[in-house]
């Protein structure tokens, strides 16, 4: 643990769907000093910037990202800038369907828009510490903690890792100065060392449920109250693409209903700066503002102000309607309501599926994010669960609660590990619940009763020996093993572990849907004059937001450990 130590520096870095953000505060600083940045290329006051990027027309560079790198509004006697920025990309991580992913224009790839932009709010972040901290050597004293949608596998947050690497934020792919915490999970500890206080909840035992609903992804998890500060999760954490970007998405729908499909695509190939202009005054005047309790809350688009390059591209009886209507699209009570209500409705059956499965009375829900200040998910989410849960509360400044919470999930792991600490303080995050079935491909002796048709040729069978299962609650550091474990051969020299994990409680074969492999460690066997009587060990690690796989030679003690290479699906 001799790295923790030199730690100086914890950073939160929220990287969104289309909101980014960071924290940070220094090892000695109390909780109340976290500084969240609110200074940005282009804009000053926001806790967080757009995740979009700019190039330059060769696509080698970047030009503009965050907030600039969306074009402002129209102005109707110059040339509008018609270069289309990058945006969504995170979408490519986890599993959303492809209907919903940008495209990217050639040369570019997923894993390079994500590196390029977390190359440049890495330089601001480097910025604002030595702005601070001008000792600090960002990559020997600072503990970069990055958050991650809760439903995440191990090889997504393997490429976020690979992609911060490629940044320059750590000095080593494998290096232990960044760590991950679920996007909920972060947002849990913010709540617990916040609004749970002011509300009196501090009882050990209480058990809240974190909602955060994101651009992209709308996380949930429950949480109980530990003893000593700590969190125990109560059962596993849950994710879907229903954040508010799909509400955007239905807003498009709209307009091309109005204009038609032509016009739309037309606009969007040619002047995305202004179809985007057109989303950000919707999400403005309203999404944010609606709240379902006024039903004549209406709003009118002006289309001649803010896509006037629409104008040339709606023909036939669309452009006669519209020329009726002098260019104004009126958005209706009932029809914003349509837009909210199926993003909504999914929202709610994830929540519902949450309380389901937990064996533990929710005291609180928590509405955390950027679309978790929306008052008409709140006003739903009332109505739904108000019979079930006595607490409904939307933090103050919502948007933060997962950077915030990051911040502070970093000082409690540097406080729990740090050996110089003499406090035998613990991590903030006590136990968490698996998501998946984790085990390894073993090979066994053929038995009457196993399928011919996996019989291979030495009179073996390759199956899934179950290490752990689904839903299983792990304490930090927890270590799993299997033991006895012998070579199949006397003559073999090396034994390979390939690890596999799967939603599924009782797989059978490594080659069954569902399953993945994580990763692979191979061991040296030496004595080959034992012949088979050479038993190892292998164990898996939870607990850590990465897993690692260790295997012990029980002949001659050694003992091997790694965070493995993981595969690219």
């Amino acid at each position: 643990m001799s790295w923790i130590n030199d730690i100086r520096v914890v950073v939160g870095l929220d990287f969104g769907t289309t909101y980014t953000g960071f924290s940070l505060y220094h090892v000695d600083d109390d909780v109340e000093d976290i500084k969240t940045n609110d200074e940005w290329p282009g804009e000053i006051g926001q806790l967080k910037t757009n995740t979009v990027l700019q190039y330059k027309a060769n696509f080698e560079e970047v030009e503009l990202w965050g907030y600039p790198a969306l074009c402002k509004k129209p102005n109707k006697k110059s040339k509008y800038n018609e270069t289309k920025p990058i945006e969504l990309f995170k979408l490519y991580l986890g599993n959303c369907l492809e209907k919903f992913r940008p495209n990217l224009p050639e040369p570019l790839t997923y894993k390079q828009v994500i590196t390029d932009y977390l190359c440049e709010i890495g330089k601001l972040i480097k910025k604002t510490i030595y702005q601070f901290w001008s000792e600090i050597d960002f990559m020997e004293n600072v503990l970069l903690i990055l958050t991650v949608p809760a439903e995440y596998s191990e090889n997504d947050k393997a490429i976020m890792r690979e992609c911060i690497f490629n940044a320059e934020l750590i000095v080593d792919k494998y290096s232990e100065n960044l760590q991950f915490t679920t996007e909920p999970e972060a947002a849990a500890i913010y709540c617990m060392h916040n609004i749970l206080r002011e509300h009196d909840l501090t009882e050990p035992g209480t058990t809240f449920m974190i909602i955060d609903c994101g651009g992209g992804t709308v996380d949930l998890t429950t949480r109980k109250l530990l003893e000593n500060n700590q969190l125990g999760e109560v059962t596993e954490r849950a994710g879907d693409f229903c954040g508010s970007t799909f509400i955007d998405n239905e807003f498009i729908e709209l307009l091309k209903r109005k204009v038609g499909n032509s016009a739309i695509n037309l606009l969007k190939e040619k002047h995305y700066g202004q179809l985007q202009y057109m989303v950000q005054e919707f999400c403005q005047y309203v999404k944010i503002p609606f709240t379902g309790d006024d039903p004549d809350f209406s709003y009118e688009m002006d289309l001649e102000d803010v896509a006037p390059a629409l104008l040339e591209y709606v023909t036939n009886s669309e452009r006669d309607l519209m020329e009726e209507n002098e260019w104004i699209i009126e958005l209706d009570f009932n029809t914003i309501k349509s837009m909210f209500d199926p993003i909504i409705d999914r929202i709610i059956e994830m929540i519902r599926a949450q309380l389901y499965n937990s064996s533990r009375k929710c005291s609180v829900m928590f509405l955390v994010g950027g679309f978790g200040q929306s008052q008409y998910l709140k006003k739903r989410v009332e109505e739904e669960f108000n019979q079930l849960v006595e607490n409904i509360l939307i933090p103050t400044q919502p948007i933060a609660a997962v950077v915030r919470g990051a911040a502070i999930y970093g000082k409690s792991l540097y406080e729990s590990k740090n050996l110089k600490n003499m406090s035998n303080s613990k991590c903030v995050i006590a136990t968490r619940v698996l998501n998946n079935t984790f085990g390894i491909k073993l090979s066994y002796k053929w038995k009457d009763g196993d399928p011919l048709n996996r019989l291979v040729n030495n009179g073996r069978i390759h199956k899934f020996c179950r290490i752990v299962e689904r839903k299983t609650e792990v304490t930090i550091d927890q270590e799993f093993e299997v033991k006895n474990l012998y070579p199949s051969s006397p003559s073999e020299t090396k034994l390979s572990f390939k690890i596999f994990y799967t939603r599924n409680y009782s797989a059978i074969y490594c080659d069954e849907s569902g399953m993945k492999l994580l990763g692979e460690l191979i061991i040296d066997l030496p004595d080959v004059h034992l012949g088979k009587d050479r038993p190892c060990t292998f164990s898996l690690t939870f607990g850590d937001m990465e897993i690692k796989a260790r295997a012990f030679n029980q002949t001659n003690g050694q003992n091997y450990q790694t965070k493995f290479e993981l595969n690219n699906y």
